[in-house]
């Protein structure tokens, strides 16, 4: 079990590394990278095959061409000896058949007179029997019969070798009717030069073609990334809010139809936004206007109840209770409306804080003492505990959230006080049945009625919103969940002092009722559980 979280965490900093590795990988360096290795592939594919091509055609001409020379030379020179010549007459053609433009060394091997046998090399320090490989020693030795394809016993063969580091062409012919043994030795060193300065070239030449590839990547990347850089910061400030944001349209391609696309989508978005937002701001002007309209004649109504409450008990019997529901409907009908009132402040973004250091303690008992509910909370915070907060909306806050779990959890109720790091937290908790599962989303959304047969409550139904929303001007939160012990938690988290704002409020947004009267202010999920 204390493995799975540091394997889950493993993954998830594996995860990140990816992430950022991915966000440096950007689409302008894969391009470049792409036409890069394209570039690479090509040139040194073009180089490997010119390079073995003119290497085949520049060793098959000097072959050629020293082994044609050879053949005719053996010929001329050989022809002219006796049936037995001597070593120096060996020699002496072996210098000659040397001195020819080729440049070739020859080693002559025959029997000479007096038996045995003679090895005229003409460069003793070079050229000896030995520098020839065994096997071209056989192939040019071995007799062959002479068929229809096969007009001569001895051919001419030729081999490559190095000495010391140097290529050499070795090749080698026996004379045809009787004669000697002819080998040559030819330094092809020249060629080597040559062919390494061809790979240079070539080597220069891919240099230059990746160069190039990279400045004709930069060019595409731009061209091609430019318009789609233009198109991510319109749609970045399209959705920070500027719906009046265009792209400039040029050219015919797929990039010009996407942004004529961006254009005709923002368009359509400004207008059903201007549309909207219309149709919001008379709407909150009409619920601003109503309420404030509904004061007057509510504070006439108020005074006239509050002095049929006062002769209540010298009321007829059958009229009293008729009173009292005027009474009840008229203080309800008030706190809608000082409910509405707060939630049109919050929605055309005009509520603002009044900071004030302040005892959370402190406030936390004021606020239980204003509503006499002293009996039937209990109460956990330490003195001391001080935070830069708007001590009218935490009243409004712990109003809301206490009268709450009275209402539907009954008494106790247990308010917790704590605090976290930076953090404020105050948890609520009654002993009820708790939320069912399928309320519990909405128990801070506006009106919200868990059951359809029952739209009728005690509250507005605006309470636990306008206290997320004073928790939400503070830079707090507040979350709801089911004890496992049984009842409701309403958890509420504030910054103990990061607000930045404190402006004097345009109204008293109280949101909950503050008068003492025992009565619980006005909940959301008074209908919800």
């Amino acid at each position: 079990m204390n493995q799975e979280p540091g394997r889950v965490r493993g993954w998830a900093a594996a995860k990140r590394v990816v992430q950022l590795s991915m966000r440096w990988v950007s689409l302008r360096l894969r391009l470049m990278l792409v036409f890069a290795l394209v570039a690479l592939a090509a040139a040194v594919s073009a180089s490997a095959i010119a390079y073995w091509l003119n290497r085949d055609a520049v060793l098959t001409r000097t072959q050629n061409a020293a082994l044609d020379d050879f053949r005719k030379s053996l010929q001329d020179n050989t022809g002219t000896l006796p049936l037995t010549p001597t070593c120096p007459e060996l020699q002496e053609a072996a210098d000659r058949m040397a001195a020819t433009s080729q440049k070739y060394e020859v080693l002559l091997i025959d029997k000479v007179t007096g038996g045995g046998s003679c090895a005229a090399p003409s460069d003793r320090d070079l050229f000896t029997l030995e520098v020839v490989p065994d096997s071209l020693r056989r192939a040019v030795n071995r007799e062959r019969p002479v068929t229809e394809s096969n007009h001569y016993p001895y051919h001419l063969y030729w081999q490559r070798i190095t000495l010391d580091g140097k290529p050499y062409l070795v090749g080698g012919a026996k004379v045809i009717g009787g004669g000697p043994t002819g080998y040559l030795l030819k330094s092809l060193d020249n060629e080597r030069a040559d062919l390494n300065s061809l790979a240079w070239s070539l080597g220069i030449a891919t240099g230059l073609a990746l160069i190039g590839s990279a400045l004709l990547a930069q060019a595409a990347a731009s061209t091609v990334l430019r318009p789609v850089q233009r198109l991510g910061d319109a749609a970045r400030r399209l959705g920070e809010g500027k719906l009046d944001t265009r792209l400039q349209v040029s050219g015919t391609d797929e990039l010009a139809d996407l942004s004529r696309t961006f254009n005709r989508t923002a368009e359509s978005l400004q207008k059903r936004v201007e549309d909207l937002s219309a149709r919001e701001a008379a709407s909150r002007r009409f619920v601003a206007d109503m309420s404030h309209e509904l004061r007057t004649p509510l504070t006439a109504i108020t005074a006239v109840t509050e002095v049929l409450e006062d002769e209540a008990e010298n009321l007829d019997p059958m009229i009293a209770p008729a009173v009292q529901l005027v009474v009840s409907e008229t203080r309800r009908l008030n706190e809608l409306v000082e409910n509405l009132m707060e939630v049109t402040r919050f929605d055309a973004g005009t509520a603002r804080l009044v900071l004030d250091d302040v005892d959370v303690a402190d406030q936390v008992t004021a606020c239980i003492d204003a509503r006499a509910w002293l009996d039937a909370v209990d109460l956990d915070a330490e003195r001391g505990i001080m935070a830069l907060l708007d001590p009218r909306r935490l009243d409004v806050i712990l109003a809301n959230l206490i009268g709450n779990a009275l209402k539907h959890g009954g008494s106790p109720v247990r308010v917790a006080v704590r605090t976290a790091d930076d953090s404020l937290v105050i948890e609520v908790r009654d002993h009820g049945p708790g939320i069912p599962e399928d309320v519990l989303p909405h128990v801070f959304d506006r009106f919200y009625k868990a059951s359809a047969s029952r739209p009728r409550s005690e509250g507005s139904g605006l309470g636990l919103s306008i206290a997320l929303e004073n928790a939400h001007i503070h830079g707090g939160e507040i979350t709801a969940a089911n004890s496992p012990d049984g009842g409701a938690v309403f958890t509420l988290t504030l910054p103990r002092g990061t607000a930045t704002e404190s402006e004097p409020d345009d109204g008293d947004g109280s949101g909950a009722d503050g008068d003492g009267d025992g009565t619980s202010p006005g909940t959301a999920e008074g209908n919800a559980r």
